[in-house]
């Protein structure tokens, strides 16, 4: 990462601290002291198990993009996806880099690089517009809780939300060559033993979406993995006291994403998560206090499965550069 570009994401990072300490702050420490009690330990290793569910769907959503793996192969893929989301949560690189580890787990599996990064990009692009569907059906959703009550005001915000996933999920289909380019230049810098051609994975990409059915699997279980993740949401918020109804966590959820989504250079979006649960929630009811917990609850689920995610990925690229050597 160059200095130029160094900066303005620390700038970023340092404003997402300020955020998420405000949002905090403004529900009181004891509130969120008393929401960690409800779950207790067992509730919060009872979601961190629920959630592995989540990277094994999102996996097989990478695995649809990759027309021709046997099924077989499903588990490596859910891994990869843990991998990577582990990355994009808790390295500073975020999402980017976080695709280069998730990628560079499939081809140390004997996977073919070119092939794997231009899934990357397929399963990136369905991922991205199963979003826009599940942002809109936020909206939708929530449409008459946004003119009751004078709440007018807020409308805008979730069209901003809506506006911003439909613009980046535009841009990057427009730009999947030089997403491809950039991804085997990453590769390259990141990981030297990942030289990848261009042709070949022009070539690749082509080819994966010649195969419509596929493509549209992945949309679909992308779409599945957006919902699962609400769904998610609900079981916290059910463990700390504070049940809401799925359809309105839905789209709660929706729009918390497509925020997460449009600060994707700041890493796990700290402090816009937060920001937008203690503004938006109480849209659907949702008390401030109970909120900010959830966004707690699941920044340590993210910690918990991450972590240990990366430690057992650096070790086995050290055990394969070893060998290699």
């Amino acid at each position: 990462m160059t200095a130029r570009l160094r900066w303005p994401i620390a700038l970023a990072t340092l404003l997402g601290l300020g955020a998420a300490v405000w949002a905090m702050g403004s529900v009181g420490f004891s509130a969120l002291a008393d929401a960690a009690l409800h779950i207790g330990v067992g509730g919060f290793l009872a979601f961190c198990a629920a959630s592995v569910l989540l990277s094994a769907i999102l996996g097989a959503a990478w695995w649809a993009s990759m027309p021709g793996e046997p099924l077989r192969l499903l588990p490596l893929f859910g891994w990869a996806r843990m991998v990577r989301e582990g990355a994009n949560d808790l390295l500073p690189f975020s999402q980017i880099g976080g695709l280069v580890v998730g990628g560079r787990t499939l081809t140390a599996a004997g996977l073919a690089a070119p092939r794997v990064y231009a899934a990357m990009v397929v399963d990136l692009t369905t991922e991205m517009a199963s979003q826009v569907a599940f942002t809109l059906f936020g909206v939708a959703t929530l449409g008459s809780l946004l003119v009751d009550g004078g709440r007018h005001g807020v409308a805008p915000l979730a069209w901003v939300g809506v506006g911003v996933s439909i613009a980046v999920t535009a841009a990057f289909i427009l730009l999947q060559r030089p997403m491809l380019r950039l991804a085997g230049t990453l590769a390259t810098k990141l990981l030297p033993d990942s030289a990848l051609s261009m042709d070949r994975l022009h070539a690749e990409l082509a080819g994966i979406y010649a195969r419509k059915g596929a493509v549209a699997l992945s949309f679909a279980l992308n779409l599945a993995g957006w919902l699962y993740a609400a769904a998610l949401a609900a079981m916290v918020l059910a463990m700390i006291g504070s049940p809401i109804a799925l359809w309105r966590i839905a789209a709660l959820e929706s729009l918390i994403f497509a925020l997460r989504g449009a600060a994707f250079v700041i890493p796990g979006a700290i402090g816009v998560q937060e920001a937008g649960y203690v503004l938006l929630g109480p849209l659907i009811g949702l008390d401030p206090e109970a909120a900010v917990a959830l966004s707690l609850i699941k920044r340590a689920r993210d910690v918990a499965i991450g972590l240990p995610a990366l430690l057992v990925w650096q070790a086995r690229e050290l055990g394969i550069r070893r060998v290699t050597v």
